[in-house]
């Protein structure tokens, strides 16, 4: 039974391959592993299967160049890498693929008190009220954190602190954000009609 077998250990410096033919196959395997991946997955997740002086950058820059006629592309998100479907196929996949909703769906004022934790992490509830002008229900902050859009941040390390609030990778693929620096600026949040302090 090939659950009584032991897993191959991996030969991740491929000594027997010429070294074009072992750049490729670094490059494969760490787009199979972003391909299995349900999440993005960080450099070093990704330097455990390619040999020991490779530069995971370099490979993941020829991957992507290497799809660059596919219909999915490599997106770097927080410090992590995942494949991704580029936004020109969307509608032949709501069309033919069942993927489920994927939508955030949240309301405008979800959105809002989201994006107040974005722009003020880590942040109490009692910091959201001073924003917003009255108190953030816990019905909210828990429905943005069962969707893993924010989870709880740092503490104080006085007894008695309050809870902070922090955004996560999660939120950072629901928004297409490589990092929390690519946030639009306030004026254009306003603009959009998202408003907050």
């Amino acid at each position: 039974m090939a659950k009584d077998r032991p897993e191959p250990e991996l030969d991740r410096e491929l000594p027997d391959l010429p070294s074009e033919l072992r750049w490729r196959e670094w490059m494969r395997r760490i787009e199979a592993v972003l391909f299995a991946s349900a999440t993005p997955v960080p450099r070093e997740d990704l330097a455990r299967v390619v040999g020991q002086g490779a530069s995971v950058d370099l490979l993941i820059g020829d991957l992507a160049e290497v799809l660059t006629d596919r219909p999915y592309e490599i997106a770097c998100v927080a410090d992590a890498w995942m494949l991704r479907t580029r936004p020109a196929y969307a509608p032949a996949i709501r069309a033919a693929a069942d993927v489920g909703d994927q939508r955030v769906d949240l309301n405008e004022f979800d959105i809002a008190v989201l994006a107040a934790i974005a722009y003020h992490q880590p942040i109490t509830r009692d910091g959201l009220r001073d924003i917003f002008g009255k108190e953030i229900s816990r019905e909210l902050i828990g429905r943005l954190h069962a969707r893993e859009l924010i989870e709880t941040g740092p503490r104080s390390p006085r007894r008695g602190a309050p809870y902070t609030f922090v955004t996560t990778e999660q939120f950072l693929v629901a928004f297409d954000l490589e990092t929390l620096a690519d946030l639009p600026d306030r004026e254009q949040l306003a603009d959009a009609g998202v408003g907050f302090a």
